[in-house]
């Protein structure tokens, strides 16, 4: 950051509000039976209520009500037994009815928070923030327009009604927000909630889960909010924390020119690392919203919700403290091991597997985080997409811990296991890596080492310690790789101390 952009920050206060428009994860629209797929050919998947074609009325999907439930209990919210879906109304092309079926004055959830942990930036410390959630509301995504003159032919503008229905959780948060990287931990909070509760894929690349910024500055020490602006459709977490970063600096160099900050929309050319007007901001009177003539209030009754809660599963915030209290996990490797809901879950049932007893947990979560999850990367899939079980890593674990198996040798086994779903006992006596265990045997081993590098040992005797690693190295030939390590340098050290 240049010295005049640090001066900036210190003199004025950045207030954002995240909209996260999330697909929800049905097999049909929101109000029509047309399929929800991701990658067919345009306008394969459209449906007459789609399209508002003459004569034609919505029908609710019954399943997005359960999974803005789940939303809403998941986020500490109301769900709301009365909403009202209403309609919105404005003019594009790739929204055929000339409107959008949405909620607006009273949602299906309201009144909510998630708790954000933010890392280290500007020279701070990390630390933990409440975030509001104001409202998340029901409505229909419109479809998609292509203005790429490669795909469109002449330059002409196709579109698409694949995405036209789909159903969408639009949630908003309140202006708690004051920094990029708040908005970009807050964002990746919430995905991975929508994730862990299967409501949403929460796929950036798919459109799944997307973001508008509104963004104000204020001077420090003052209450009222600053003009604010949106930043619209950012598909990234990058993109969203440079866009807001921009259009901070954008507006304080405005205001510290003797300008003016206009309520509009905006657009983050990652290119130039800019932002730039695309149009002047409607309010939402200009939308002229009224209730949907052709869908009653959505009445959602106590039985309901307490029926959805129960399917809920633990929740990111309750496993990272589990982790942590249980199996005494750094908060780190708590935080590392909850982030994904199936690494979790492996975790957790190799920590508990009957083969298991006695291996620490924290080995496990160190097998878990260090090899299993780079050996998934370097798979480029997922943990549905190998074969070791969370019962064959608790028992490498153990022969590891045990002292039978060489930690070196139980890497080298280890893409055997996630390939072959090979038994790491049954693979280790089949490639004879069963370490050397036998005190008299390994001792032997040393001495003849210490014997055949004389000039080292003295070295060593003399007070010299970085020898120590070449003769370990030695050893470890000798045996092939199969002593312990850490037994080999106890003999050495005992044996060339005391001589």
């Amino acid at each position: 950051m240049s010295d005049s952009l640090a001066e900036l920050y210190e003199r004025y206060e950045s207030v954002i509000g995240l909209e996260v428009h999330t697909h929800l994860r049905t097999t049909s629209k929101l109000f029509s039976p047309a399929p929800v797929r991701y990658g067919d050919p345009p306008n394969h998947d459209v449906h007459p209520i789609d399209l508002g074609m003459p004569g034609v009325l919505p029908v609710l999907n019954e399943r997005v009500v359960d999974l803005a439930i789940r939303l809403g209990l998941a986020t500490n919210s109301t769900v709301n037994s009365h909403s009202v879906f209403a309609r919105k109304n404005y003019f594009y092309p790739d929204l055929p009815k000339g409107y959008q079926i949405s909620q607006y004055e009273e949602p299906v959830v309201s009144d909510g928070f998630i708790d954000i942990d933010v890392e280290a930036c500007r020279g701070g410390d990390p630390y933990r923030k409440r975030i509001g959630i104001t409202r998340a509301h029901l409505e229909e995504d419109a479809g998609k327009s292509v203005h790429d003159s490669a795909v469109a032919g002449s330059g002409d503008s196709h579109l698409d009604y694949n995405r036209a229905g789909v159903p969408l959780l639009e949630i908003v948060s309140e202006p708690d927000l004051r920094t990029p990287e708040e908005a970009g931990a807050y964002l990746r909070a919430l995905r991975e909630i929508l994730r862990y509760i299967e409501v949403s894929e929460a796929d950036m690349e798919k459109g799944q889960f997307r973001c508008d910024a509104n963004v104000s500055i204020r001077p420090r020490g003052q209450e009222k909010f600053g003009t604010r602006t949106e930043l619209k459709n950012l598909n990234s977490f990058r993109f969203v924390e440079e866009a807001i970063a921009a259009e901070i600096e954008r507006q304080a160099e405005l205001i510290e020119e003797g300008g003016d900050v206009v309520q509009a929309t905006m657009g983050y050319d990652p290119a130039t690392g800019r932002t730039r007007v695309l149009r002047l901001k409607e309010d939402a009177n200009d939308y002229r919203y009224f209730p949907d003539p052709d869908l009653i209030p959505l009445a959602i009754e106590q039985g309901r919700i307490d029926a959805v809660r129960s399917t809920l599963p633990e929740l990111p915030e309750a496993k990272r403290a589990r982790f942590e209290s249980d199996y005494e996990l750094s908060t780190y490797d708590a935080a590392q091991l909850a982030g994904s809901r199936d690494v979790a879950a492996f975790f957790d049932a190799a920590v508990a597997s009957s083969d298991a007893a006695g291996a620490k947990a924290k080995a496990i979560a160190n097998w878990v985080l260090r090899d299993l999850v780079q050996s998934l990367k370097e798979r480029e899939t997922e943990l549905a997409g190998v074969k070791i079980t969370p019962e064959s890593l608790a028992n490498l674990v153990l022969l590891v811990e045990s002292g039978r198996l060489t930690a070196k040798s139980a890497r080298e086994m280890f893409g055997d296991l996630v390939d072959d779903g090979s038994d790491p006992e049954a693979l280790m006596a089949e490639r004879g890596l069963e370490a050397v265990s036998d005190a008299g045997e390994l001792e032997s081993v040393v001495d003849q080492v210490i014997a055949d590098n004389s000039d080292t040992a003295e070295k060593i005797r003399g007070g010299d310690d970085r020898p120590l690693n070449a003769l370990m190295g030695q050893v470890m030939k000798q045996t092939k790789g199969k002593a312990n390590p850490g037994q080999v340098r106890e003999l050495l050290s005992r044996k060339l101390r005391s001589s």
